[in-house]
């Protein structure tokens, strides 16, 4: 099974919602949430989701881009395989994955999610 499609899986599960056919390097979720690359996620769609699902979205973002993560439990969940930007910083998102991240993030703190 491919990477995207293992992710895609595990973030559908997490987020206990049907998938819609992914883009070709995006992670597309129904219920109002759309896709990571090429939509504008809604803060009230959002606050629906669980810290544990505002965590896998945000951090499909950063895998799509390449990121190589540090952590336990994002390199169990995302692999590190394919990775190439081991600095956050460095990364290029688009307009709507950074206006995304930035509405997940915005979520996640009024939830107090850690």
């Amino acid at each position: 099974m491919g990477r995207l499609t293992r992710r895609t899986l595990f973030a559908a599960a997490i987020l206990g919602i049907c998938l819609a056919a992914p883009a070709a390097h995006a992670a597309c979720f129904e219920s109002g949430i759309g896709c990571t690359d090429d939509h504008d996620m809604s803060k009230s769609a959002l606050r629906g989701l669980s810290c544990d699902a505002l965590w896998t979205v945000r951090n499909t973002i950063y895998d799509e881009n390449g990121y190589c993560f540090r952590t336990a439990r994002a390199k169990e969940i995302f692999s590190n395989e394919g990775c190439h930007v081991s600095n956050a910083a460095a990364l290029k998102f688009n307009a709507y994955e950074r206006a995304n991240i930035d509405r997940i993030v915005a979520v996640e703190r009024r939830k107090g999610c850690r």
